[in-house]
């Protein structure tokens, strides 16, 4: 998988494969559950240089205890890649709780079915799926070893601790950075994995506790983050710079203030600043720029990372180089609002759209933002990483069609834009055919 430039020095060790059946010696026969696969772990993926010593292990080769909780009755996984999310909900009892996630990483091979994609979607789009399922048959309640097929080199990377397969050897495990700690590690939460779901070693420890037994979980992937009935985002801890938000009430931390995204018309947090900007653990690394809206004064923005690549994690923002307030020639690529410019992004002209496509129903004087398109007989482009597209009848010519955004209801509309609803919509050049598609509101 793809490392973060500062592991380069791993990179040689990281990107191995490591299809050899797991290494059991230190588990008993009834905590142990076969492989049904047989083709053993994915590759890991980055993990930090200290890791990386063979030491001496510790509490690496400790089968971490599984904590006594109420195992739910109807149990249920949704996992979101862009999200960095994974909520386990019970119908039954009405349990809904939300666990940070390291999914896989961005997949550069233009060669691979993955390519713009996390690895971690490599189920979805080669089966044409998003449900899947954990089975007690595909629970490894204590696993420890991996081994460097090219080295020989065994680690106990996985730290004694659950590993729970969703398809095949793509599987939920803990953190593997700081396997040596007497918890397990500590989760990178950002796109670091070779397409596993990474879970602070506490996290997977309960998710494991309360689904043991039972008979199958279904896990449902997606690729945006997760979004409720209102529209709000599903995330997780407190907010902090770069989370979505709607008043300045909603950033709660000392200073943070509410920022308006023209392109995708939701609030991102930030704090005005004049150099510098604080960081917190486990977040991406925060830089000092001009405003976007207001070039007289600075605010803090998330520089892009392993932890939010290519600023996909966050709704119309987007990788660019920008100088520090005050200090110009002090550049970085930072997370800025922005526009991808392809079908169904926001535009506010047609220079921002891709490829010669139109930007329809922007209004710059009134500050609103339109939707980059183009004209269709049937079929519409899809862009690796982006939300698939279709063609639909354009309701203002009846003998054009116009590409538009594909969304699902049940999914409270996830891959739309901030006021956008998801409506049925019907499909050009084939009668009586709907589909559901990203609707703006009327003017």
């Amino acid at each position: 998988m793809r490392i973060d430039l500062t592991l380069a020095a791993l990179s040689a060790f990281a990107l191995v494969s490591c299809t050899d059946a797991p290494d059991r010696t230190n588990e008993t026969p009834s905590t142990v559950a076969a492989d049904p696969t047989g083709a053993g772990d994915l590759a890991l993926g980055g993990f930090e240089a200290p890791d990386s010593k063979a030491d001496g292990f510790g509490a690496a080769l400790d089968c971490k205890p599984v904590p006594s909780l109420p195992v739910l009755e109807q149990p249920e996984i949704f996992v979101s890649i862009e999200g960095l999310t994974l909520r386990l909900v019970d119908r039954a009892t009405g349990f809904d709780h939300t666990f940070p996630i390291g999914p896989g990483a961005i997949d550069r091979d233009p060669g691979s079915p993955t390519f713009g994609e996390s690895l971690s979607m490599h189920p979805v789009l080669t089966t044409g799926r998003s449900t899947f399922e954990i089975t007690p048959a595909t629970i490894q309640p204590c696993k420890t070893w991996w081994t460097n097929d090219e080295t020989g080199e065994r680690l106990p990377v996985f730290a004694g601790l659950p590993f729970l397969s969703w398809h095949g050897n793509y599987g939920i495990h803990g953190p593997i950075d700081r396997y040596t700690a007497p918890s397990g590690g500590t989760l990178r939460r950002g796109f670091v994995s070779h397409g596993c779901l990474r879970m602070e070693a506490a996290d997977v420890l309960e998710l494991y506790a309360r689904i043991k037994g039972v008979a199958r979980v279904p896990v449902h992937v997606q690729r945006e983050p997760e979004r409720t009935e209102s529209g709000a985002r599903v995330d997780v801890g407190e907010p902090w710079i770069g989370s979505e938000c709607g008043t300045d009430a909603d950033c709660t931390f000392d200073g943070g203030l509410c920022a308006t995204n023209s392109w995708s018309g939701r609030g991102f947090c930030t704090m005005e600043c004049t150099r510098g900007c604080p960081d917190r653990d486990g977040a991406p690394v925060t830089f000092c720029v001009a405003d976007p809206a207001e070039a007289t004064r600075g605010i803090c923005v998330n520089k892009r990372s392993v932890h939010n690549e290519d600023c996909r994690t966050s709704d119309h923002f987007v990788p660019t180089k920008a100088g520090r307030f005050g200090q110009p020639y002090t550049q970085a690529e930072v997370c800025l609002p922005g526009t991808r410019g392809f079908i169904g992004d926001r535009c506010f002209d047609d220079g921002e759209c891709q490829d010669g496509r139109r930007c329809d129903g922007a209004d710059v004087e009134a500050g609103r933002a339109g939707l980059c398109s183009e004209p269709c007989t049937r079929f519409c482009p899809d862009l690796p990483g982006a939300p698939t597209t279709f063609c639909a009848s354009d309701a203002t010519n009846e003998t054009d069609g116009q590409c538009v955004r594909g969304c699902a209801p049940e999914s409270n509309a996830s891959t739309c834009t901030g006021g956008q609803s998801c409506e049925a919509l019907p499909r050009r050049a084939r009668a009586g055919a709907e589909a559901y598609g990203c609707v703006d509101p009327t003017p």
